[in-house]
């Protein structure tokens, strides 16, 4: 059979994307392989251009996001898969060619769950959140470790950041009999690598902050109680508007907001959180609700029509379940808001039925 025939046949195709090199597996519309060829990255797009559009899966990685947007526009239907769910299509042992087969298989079932596309203005936005992160991780670090060295000279200071800051200077003055100087000498070190942390991460806080006052989805997530700028760009980059899923239950699930469910027959067995998805996305969720209990008041739980909700949890829930729950519930809304394109209206917490923004 001769290439151009070849070209016609394929209706599926399964891309194993590599750093360098990419395996291409081609289905004909009964499912035999009528493709079976290794790509280097500069062939990709200009092979994929001489097809007739065909359906394309792969794996959700570094650059396939980019590389499903220009497939796209060569007319293909771009499907990205999350890797796990992949993987039990995988037949025999693993190498390039069979994850290829594999990504083919899985990308024509009806059932499979697909990741969304990102666009490029995601991309950015996902990335100030995750260099900002990794600095607000190395700051930790740092103001660790002056405490542990703080402590060795038996000098403990009262636990909170801003407790930390205010008195590190004093210390570092008046402490010169506890501490040595070759410790004074680290410690300023370790103060002026803080303040440099500081400066970048409130510079990156105000550029993402900027950012999401110019975009109308998060300016309406922003109405739901709890979410600011950090946590409603977070949610646009990691979902868009939210259309990969059906209702909000899904969302609050993929964030792994809800209980670990292990059941068979008649038996239900829910243990802790599954803490599957997106764990920096989770993980502001969560603050957020701590913020709505901690920081609102009953009188702002009843203008959001989360009162009676929340004092009947109080009853029955450790606080530490009862932020999870409502984590959960505040993503639910999120969605709601985000997918049907409704700010919040005080007094509703379902976002359903709220005024347009």
């Amino acid at each position: 059979m001769s290439q151009q025939s070849n070209n016609c046949a394929i209706a599926v195709i399964g891309i194993d994307i590599g750093k360098n090199s990419f395996h291409v597996v081609g289905h004909d519309p009964r499912g035999a392989i009528v493709l079976r060829q290794k790509w280097s990255r500069g062939q990709v797009e200009a092979r994929l251009a001489n097809l007739p559009p065909c359906l394309i899966g792969m794996e959700a990685c570094v650059g396939a996001h980019h590389l499903s947007r220009k497939l796209q526009l060569l007319g293909h239907n771009a499907r990205l898969m999350p890797a796990k769910y992949v993987r039990p299509y995988s037949k025999g042992q693993k190498n390039d060619f069979r994850d290829a087969e594999a990504i083919a298989e899985a990308v024509q079932r009806p059932t499979m769950k697909f990741v969304a596309t990102k666009t490029a203005d995601q991309l950015d936005l996902q990335a100030l959140h995750r260099v900002r992160e990794r600095l607000v991780g190395q700051r930790t670090g740092i103001i660790n470790q002056i405490r542990a060295f703080l402590l060795e000279r038996g000098i403990a200071v009262r636990q909170g950041l801003r407790f930390l800051r205010a008195e590190l200077p004093s210390i570092l003055a008046r402490q010169t009999d506890v501490l040595s100087p070759r410790m004074v000498h680290i410690l300023e070190d370790l103060s002026a690598d803080w303040r440099r942390l500081d400066a970048r991460i409130e510079g990156l806080s105000e550029e993402i902050e900027t950012l999401a006052h110019q975009n109308q989805h998060c300016e309406r997530l922003m109405t739901v109680p709890g979410i600011g700028p950090i946590i409603s760009s977070a949610m646009v980059a990691a979902i868009g508007t939210g259309d990969v899923f059906s209702k909000g239950r899904d969302f609050g699930a993929w964030l792994g907001l809800v209980p670990k469910q292990i059941s068979t027959g008649d038996r239900t067995i829910l243990g802790s959180i599954s803490r599957r998805g997106n764990r920096y996305l989770r993980a502001l969720f969560v603050q957020a609700a701590w913020v709505v209990l901690v920081k609102l008041g009953p009188k702002q739980w009843e203008r959001y029509g989360l009162k009676s909700w929340i004092e009947a949890a109080k009853q029955r829930l450790h606080h530490n379940v009862l932020a999870i729950a409502l984590a959960n519930k505040l993503a639910r809304i999120a969605w709601a808001v985000l997918h049907k394109g409704r700010a919040v209206t005080c007094g509703k917490t379902d976002a359903m039925a709220s005024r347009p923004a």
